[in-house]
């Protein structure tokens, strides 16, 4: 019997220039966790995914992906003041004896504000598959306002990494979208929700059955009360999630998603998101709306998927519950420290203070918090007086 396969991540980033980072070079592990102060730069950091998912989506590609970020103005660095170009670099692997891609993407605009390629590059176990400005795009500069990642007529030897950055998956669920599935009409895949019973209903019968029961065991311990958990469309076609909850009455009572809490709505979709096979999965702060109890136990739930998918899960957290969780690696915890010139970023084992914290006896949260705690905060206490 052949060996599993198993599915490509990122296992470097380096970034120029990009939104909150003048410069950034980390190693990313099969579970990272992101942690720093508010505007320190976590959701753009996640972002850098976001963005190599929409060059390679139909309907993205280069411009697309510019276009959704507010032009080149608004993702270059502020602190970008002698070299104005953008650039990143990502480095995708399975596992140390799989090939090793590395993809490029240099940019910055034109005197017309258009946004333009200044490099692109993929390279397969040190072996250059392509390498931008051609000779052709130098003689037709139009050719620089789109990646050869997002055509396929021209990226047939790395369209494997076009389909691993296609499969890409980010997901922040508002509840208030959840509650509106029309607001879902048109949309499809939408990171905040607004179709996410759409997708449910969409998958096959019997997988999203097996599905609801899992969820449905889960949410027992945050929820003992909700009973059965089905999925139903009205006489429109619209979907729709009902519950039933045990209370004083004999047959309980059904409520659906308009009911539901906001954590109820939010815990449902990382458990449903958690079931899914595919890309690496981003997260931003999946503990809010949930209790302290769950929270801690959210990293084993990711690990417990992880053995199971070999996916690649990111997150971003200002959760110590979350962080408390003995089983994080000091590599996997990213510390993210804004500064005069950009936000730096440091894996947790680089400070030797927190390991001395973590061998004395405290928790991972407990080392690492304190560093993404704003200078003066007890200045908040004063607005009254103001």
């Amino acid at each position: 019997m052949s060996e599993k396969r198993a599915p490509l991540r990122f296992s470097n980033m380096q970034l120029k220039n990009w939104k909150n980072f003048a410069s950034c070079n980390v190693d990313l592990s099969n579970r990272v966790f992101l942690v720093g102060p508010n505007a320190a730069g976590k959701s753009n950091l996640l972002d850098v995914f976001r963005f190599l998912r929409d060059l390679a989506s139909p309907g993205g590609g280069f411009q697309e992906a510019i276009r959704r970020r507010g032009g080149v103005n608004a993702i270059r660095c502020l602190a970008a003041r002698r070299d104005p170009t953008i650039e990143l670099r990502v480095t995708v692997q399975a596992r140390e004896t799989s090939p090793r891609w590395e993809y490029a993407l240099g940019f910055n605009q034109d005197q017309q504000r258009r946004a333009r390629i200044t490099k692109e590059s993929v390279l397969r176990n040190g072996e250059t598959l392509l390498e931008r400005p051609s000779e052709d795009d130098k003689q037709d500069l139009d050719r620089l306002t789109q990646t050869h990642l997002e055509q396929v007529n021209v990226n047939r030897s790395f369209r494997e990494v076009a389909s691993f950055f296609e499969s890409i998956r980010y997901l922040h669920i508002v509840p208030q979208l959840v509650r509106e599935p029309d607001r879902s009409v048109g949309r499809s895949n939408d990171p905040f929700g607004g179709d996410f019973l759409e997708q449910m209903a969409k998958t096959q019968e019997r997988t999203r059955i097996a599905r609801l029961q899992k969820i449905r065991e889960a949410l027992r311990v945050a929820v003992p009360q909700l009973t059965e958990i089905e999925l139903w469309r009205d006489d429109r076609g619209t979907p729709h999630l009902r519950g039933k909850y045990e209370h004083w009455r004999p047959q309980g009572a059904w409520q659906t998603e308009e009911q539901f809490s906001d954590g109820t709505l939010r815990l449902m979709g990382l458990l449903w998101v958690a079931m899914e096979t595919g890309g690496p999965l981003l997260l931003e702060e999946p503990e809010l709306s949930l209790h302290p109890e769950i929270v801690r136990f959210l990293p084993q739930m990711f690990a417990r998927v992880q053995r199971r998918t070999g996916r690649q899960i990111m997150l971003s957290t200002h959760s110590p519950d979350l962080l408390r969780d003995e089983g994080i690696a000091l590599p996997e915890v990213l510390l993210l420290r804004p500064r005069a010139e950009g936000t730096d970023v440091s894996p947790a084992n680089a400070f030797p203070d927190i390991k001395d914290l973590l061998q004395g006896g405290l928790t991972l949260a407990d080392a690492v918090i304190p560093k993404t705690r704003p200078e003066q905060a007890e200045q908040l206490t004063l607005l009254g007086d103001l």
